[in-house]
């Protein structure tokens, strides 16, 4: 039996690679630049999202905040090593970070599924993972071909299923090819999931 045409799913600790990030530090920054955030919170309250991101008001958050420019070290450590294991032939150009963004979900709150596209690596690292909140679900990208296909038994294999779920926990980094669908489903803890995710680009 062969495997063709595998999804990568990387996973690793932020700080495996160095600048150390403290976790309750990461975790105040967020917390305060959400509540300093005017512009994003009329955002959220406009789309209807819940909680609340950074994604359409800050856009410069490693210039702003030294903790932030210390995770996009980490992560472009992270970004090359999930390079290599994707066998990208990058040749003169360089994946490069092309934003980062804060995501608070309370009690209640989903971010329905989406991909990015434009981007090459995306991502998240995770900040506050309280019991009971969610895992990050993806999709198999062949599900809209599968027509007439059964589903899958209860005992299939990981790499066989349509669904997948990851949970995280604090202080992981979570990569993933751009274009698989993803999707964080209701979060049924008392207590507000925090991450921090990010796209990079192929320059």
């Amino acid at each position: 039996m062969t495997t063709l045409f595998a999804t990568r799913l990387y996973r690793a600790p932020l700080n495996a690679f160095g600048p150390s990030v403290d976790a309750d530090e990461l975790e105040n920054a967020c917390l305060g630049i959400a509540e300093d955030d005017e512009a994003g919170q009329d955002w959220c309250e406009q789309e209807g999202f819940p909680g609340y991101t950074s994604y359409a008001s800050l856009t410069d958050l490693p210039w702003r905040f030294p903790i932030f420019a210390d995770v996009v070290k980490a992560l472009d450590a992270h970004v090359a090593d999930f390079a290599k294991e994707c066998a990208f032939d990058l040749g003169d150009r360089a994946l490069q970070l092309e934003d980062i963004w804060i995501n608070i979900l309370p009690e209640g709150g989903i971010h329905t599924g989406h991909l990015h596209p434009h981007s090459v690596i995306s991502g998240t690292t995770y900040v506050a993972m309280p019991d009971g909140t969610s895992a990050l679900k993806l999709e198999d990208p062949r599900l809209p071909m599968m027509m007439a296909a059964p589903p899958r038994r209860p005992d299939a294999a990981a790499d066989l299923r349509t669904f997948h779920y990851e949970s995280p926990k604090v202080g992981d980094v979570l990569l993933w090819e751009s274009w698989l669908r993803h999707e964080v489903p209701m979060n049924m803890a008392e207590d507000h999931r925090i991450s921090v995710s990010f796209n990079y680009k192929w320059i």
